[in-house]
């Protein structure tokens, strides 16, 4: 190994122990904070819900390209990606066998700090098998079967929709699973969440094997969310892409754009698209949102400046990334195209630091789900299709001409305020 390969492996080492709170070897999840609409209690979700189930169980459907080893009875799956995409779901419980569901509800409708409970992945069952290598071929009965029972569950519930959740690198999948199943769980266990399992490595020292696996990845995704538009019944198909997911999410949707056109482009039921700490080339993301800008209903791109997992991953690259971005990485077409659409009404940026989202870190990379504001804004955005105004954000533009988001200081009240003004005026 040469000199500079070991001080490559060193610094990794270095930045990974200094990050362990963001990458750490495989961590256990815990019940993420509570969103910031449901802290007072005013607002709960859980008991609009006609099909509660009040237990600590909370499941969510899964779709990996991991390559599985084993038998039915025994199956696992590999970091290595594989020809099918495979469909099931994954039970989780919150807490153990003492947590039972009145624990679990104060927990998640109030912002008591005591400790929050685990989440433990009991199984994974395997439903059904997609084959990708051609898409032209009738799907098996067994995903027509599954299909139909997300139907079933749709026609049920309060929320039309499906979220794919796009976990990042460094990722197991128990991790990956639990981080979709907080988020279900949030909805009131309104809404439908699938996680879409990629073969991240699990391992931070192997970041460019999650980097290659994440580009075999992407059309995996895409033939996910074919599937998804084709076979169910979902209002909209709703995407949450964190981290290296987007290196998966943007190519992914990029590849749909390019190969759907005509009536076939307005079938695709896309909703909203939602980019979390995007470790993605800033180049790469807006040439990829150039093919698919006008699918979607809204594509949201977080941003924070001094985020530092994504500050490694420049270094990495080379290029500054989506969600940490320096201008001078896009062309000036490029940035007169990301200054032109952000001015339109299809593509927001939310910018968020420790100035304006009080109580975060300037560091932050996992805020969409460890800070009760970034939290909130998500699942009001994904449930309601709300844009930024109406999300209580306020508007901004900066020296280059772009216009973005920002939290105001009084946040918690005025998103609070919002929802229970528009119930009342629902109600009337």
């Amino acid at each position: 190994m040469n000199a500079t390969a070991n001080y490559r492996s060193l610094l990794y080492l270095i930045i990974g122990l200094l990050n362990i709170a963001a990458f750490g070897c495989q961590p256990t999840v815990y019940l993420m904070p509570t969103p910031a609409i449901m802290a007072t209690g005013e607002i709960n979700p859980f008991n609009i819900n006609p099909n509660l189930e009040e237990s600590n169980r909370v499941d969510v459907l899964f779709a990996t390209n991991r390559k599985p080893i084993g038998g039915d009875d025994s199956r696992s799956y590999t970091i290595f990606p594989g020809d099918k995409l495979r469909l099931g779901i994954a039970h989780f419980t919150i807490g153990g066998e003492a947590t039972d569901w009145r624990q679990v509800f104060e927990l998640s409708t109030s912002d008591e700090d005591r400790d929050r409970p685990a989440l433990h992945l009991e199984d994974l069952q395997e439903l059904a098998v997609v084959p990708l290598d051609d898409e032209t071929a009738p799907l098996p009965k067994e995903v027509e079967s599954f299909a139909a029972a997300v139907n079933d569950v749709l026609a049920d519930s309060l929320d039309k929709d499906i979220m794919v959740y796009v976990h990042g690198a460094n990722s197991n999948i128990y991790r990956a699973a639990a981080q979709a199943a907080q988020y279900h769980h949030f909805t009131g266990r309104n809404s439908m969440v699938l996680a879409f399992l990629w073969p991240s490595a699990e391992n931070l020292l192997a970041y460019g094997t999650d980097v290659r696996h994440a580009a075999k990845s992407a059309p995996a995704f895409k033939r996910l969310i074919t599937v998804l538009n084709d076979y169910t019944t979902a209002e909209y198909i709703n995407i949450l892409a964190y981290s290296a997911g987007s290196q998966i999410a943007s190519p992914g949707l990029a590849i749909l754009g390019q190969e759907t056109k005509g009536e076939k482009r307005r079938r695709l039921r896309l909703g909203e698209v939602y980019f979390a700490g995007a470790d993605i080339g800033i180049d790469t993301f807006v040439e990829n949102l150039q093919t698919y800008l006008d699918i979607p209903h809204s594509v949201t791109l977080t941003i924070n400046s001094k985020d530092t997992v994504l500050a490694m991953a420049e270094w990495h690259h080379g290029v500054s990334r989506a969600g940490r971005p320096r201008a001078e990485d896009l062309s000036p077409e490029a940035a007169q195209w990301a200054r032109t659409a952000s001015a339109g009404s299809g593509f927001d940026i939310i910018g968020v630091d420790e100035n304006t989202v009080v109580g975060m870190s300037s560091g932050a990379h996992d805020f969409w789900y460890a800070h009760p504001w970034i939290s909130s804004d998500v699942l009001v955005q994904f449930l309601f299709h709300a844009d930024p105004l109406k999300r209580g954000l306020v508007e901004n533009v900066n020296e280059h001409g772009l216009r973005y988001w920002t939290f105001p200081p009084d946040y918690p009240d005025r998103i609070i305020g919002i929802i229970k003004e528009a119930k009342k005026e629902e109600a009337e």
